[in-house]
This record gives structure tokens, C-alpha cells and sequence, in this order.
């Protein structure tokens, strides 16, 4: 069994990784170093600096250069999130195994739910040069929300009864009722367009990487349990 779900994971998570790379390096990349562009502007000529100082960049701090080496530290850091990502699923898989190859997007789908969706209501992707609360309160309210949206997604979907499901309703929205971290003035270097086009890059490139990562982990998991 553990043969198994390092299988599973492991071509999953490379699979996935090398997906999310190249969907990020064609739509999110270009998004993100347009915004630079702005964040590394003189300082004269943006009104809101003081508002994103904390998003300043150190001078000596080591940046991968465009090209070969962003693809390179992008795909190395995609590899092990996918990898850990595929990890869970596999894990889960022996937990409730899934009948169809499909059901995978389902798993897919409540991944993206838990991972991105559900945090992002709070604290939407930002862009470089975005003013942001403390990393720490919003790193504590993100793990937050998404172990109360996989705790609710399981008792509404799994739950027996009608109480456990009314619970999962209620741990669902806790997060959102309490609010996420905002910082104290809302500022951002970058255009608002540019803004809106980086969050739904970001949204729908994260989607495709669940729906792919659920779908291949199911296929894969079934595959080894024919064999």
C-alpha cells in the first residue's frame, strides 16, 4: 500500500507540476513581472509607497532572473506542493477509493475548494507592489479556513445525518464571518486591470491544476489496484 500511494503521488505530482508550470509561465508569469515593472518604478512617481513599504524588495536579496532560472525555481517549488498535494489524495484514496477514473475531479474539485477558493474570498492573489496585513496573522487565518472548509466539506458530504451536515454548514462559514487580516490601507502599485486579470489567471490557472491532479491520481490509484 505505501508502494502504491508513492506511485501515485510521485507521477502525479510531476505531472501536475510540469502542467502548472507551463500555465503559469504562458498566463500568471507575464502578469507578475508586468507588475514589477511598477513595484521597481522610482519612487517619485507612485503616491502609495508608504502603503506597500512592507512589499519593497531588499536590494541583496537573491531574485531568479527571467528566464531559464524562474522556470527552473517556479517548477522546483510546483513539484513539491504538487507532490504533497498527490500525497493527500493517495492517502485518502485508501480511505474511500474511488469507483470511476472520474471521480477524481470530484476530489479535484473539493482540493481547490479547500486550497484555493475558499482562502482567496479573504485574501485574494496579490501582485508585487500590494499592500498586505501581517504575513503571520494572515498565514494563521488561511490555514484556518482551509482546515475548516475540508473539516465542513467532509461532515456535508459524508455526514449521516442532517445535524452533521447543518454542522458542516456552520464551520464552512465561520472563517468568512470572522474576516481575514486587511491591512490598514488598501493600495496596490499596480493597475486595477492588471489587478483583475492576475486574479482570475491565478483562480483558473489553480482550478485546472486540481481538476488534472484529482483526475490522474484516480487513474493512476485504479491502475494500481487492477494490477
Amino acid at each position: 500500500m505505501i508502494k502504491r500511494i508513492a506511485q501515485t503521488a510521485g507521477f502525479t505530482g510531476l505531472l501536475g507540476a510540469l502542467l502548472l508550470t507551463l500555465l503559469q509561465s504562458f498566463w500568471v508569469a507575464p502578469l507578475i513581472q508586468q507588475a514589477e515593472t511598477y513595484e521597481k518604478a522610482p519612487a517619485a512617481v507612485h503616491e502609495h509607497n508608504e502603503a506597500v513599504a512592507a512589499h519593497e524588495h531588499d536590494a541583496e536579496a537573491w531574485e531568479p532572473e527571467d528566464g531559464w532560472q524562474r522556470v527552473l525555481s517556479t517548477t522546483g517549488g510546483n513539484l513539491v506542493v504538487a507532490v504533497g498535494f498527490a500525497l493527500m489524495l493517495a492517502g485518502l484514496y485508501t480511505l474511500r477509493a474511488p469507483g470511476r477514473t472520474r471521480e477524481g475531479l470530484l476530489w479535484g474539485l473539493a482540493g481547490y475548494a479547500v486550497f484555493c477558493l475558499a482562502p482567496t474570498l479573504g485574501l485574494p492573489p496579490e501582485l508585487p507592489g500590494t499592500a498586505a496585513a501581517d504575513l503571520s496573522q494572515r498565514q494563521i487565518w488561511w490555514a484556518g479556513t482551509a482546515a475548516s472548509t475540508a473539516v465542513a466539506l467532509a461532515l456535508i458530504v459524508f455526514g449521516r445525518s442532517w445535524l452533521l451536515k447543518l454542522a458542516g454548514a456552520v464551520i464552512l462559514v465561520i472563517p468568512h464571518w470572522v474576516g481575514a487580516p486587511q491591512p490598514e490601507v488598501h493600495a496596490s502599485l499596480a493597475p486595477e486591470a492588471l489587478e483583475s486579470q492576475f486574479k482570475w489567471a491565478s483562480q483558473l490557472t489553480n482550478a485546472a491544476f486540481w481538476l488534472a491532479l484529482g483526475l490522474i491520481s484516480a487513474w493512476l490509484f485504479r491502475r494500481k489496484e487492477a494490477a
